[in-house]
């Protein structure tokens, strides 16, 4: 069975410039090593907080790399150099609110800050991109919450067909959907 390709994108300036450790790209590593079943490999990136770089970075993923999931992490704040939902939004065909929707709401159940986060998604050819927030535990707590409707969500634009452990997170299908 051939893995499937995620891109993990972590939008931080210091993180890229080496001045920061990088923390969300490994917490949604090890969340995605904790809950798939299905083969898969990572195609990581840590980029600065550059509506251009994280353009390129997008595109660069979905149609050279050939991702299937593509989450991005950080750059989704009010703050004056998050962009990553600006990033996002540009190369999408289709955008996908309810994921932003239900991370917000997963987020006010911990801090009432959650309001001011952008996170967003949206689809480019057969890739599926998730904004996540930069904080490793908000990181696991908006990925509980969307990733039920991430597999299906894939398989209606034709990416790789991606299982999860039920009693890490259940994914969602339809009856019609599943495969043996």
């Amino acid at each position: 069975m051939k893995a499937v390709r995620i891109g993990i994108v972590t939008v931080s300036d210091r993180a890229s410039r080496g001045e920061y450790e990088d923390k969300g790209g490994p917490a949604i590593h090890a969340w995605f090593s904790r809950v798939l079943t299905t083969p898969w490999e990572a195609v990581a990136r840590v980029i600065p907080d550059e509506q251009a770089e994280i353009e390129k970075i997008l595109v660069e993923l979905s149609d050279q790399e050939h991702c299937s999931l593509i989450v991005t992490t950080g750059g989704t704040g009010p703050a004056l150099r998050d962009v990553t939902p600006e990033a996002t939004e540009a190369v999408c065909e289709k955008m996908m609110p309810g994921f932003g929707e239900l991370m917000r709401t997963a987020s006010l159940k911990f801090v009432p800050t959650a309001i001011l986060s952008r996170q967003t998604a949206g689809i480019r050819g057969q890739s599926l991109i998730v904004n996540l927030p930069g904080k490793p535990s908000a990181i696991d707590d908006c990925l509980e919450a969307v990733f039920p409707a991430i597999p299906y969500c894939v398989d209606l634009i034709e990416g790789a067909y991606i299982e999860s452990a039920p009693a890490q997170c259940k994914a969602f299908r339809p009856a019609h959907a599943r495969r043996p």
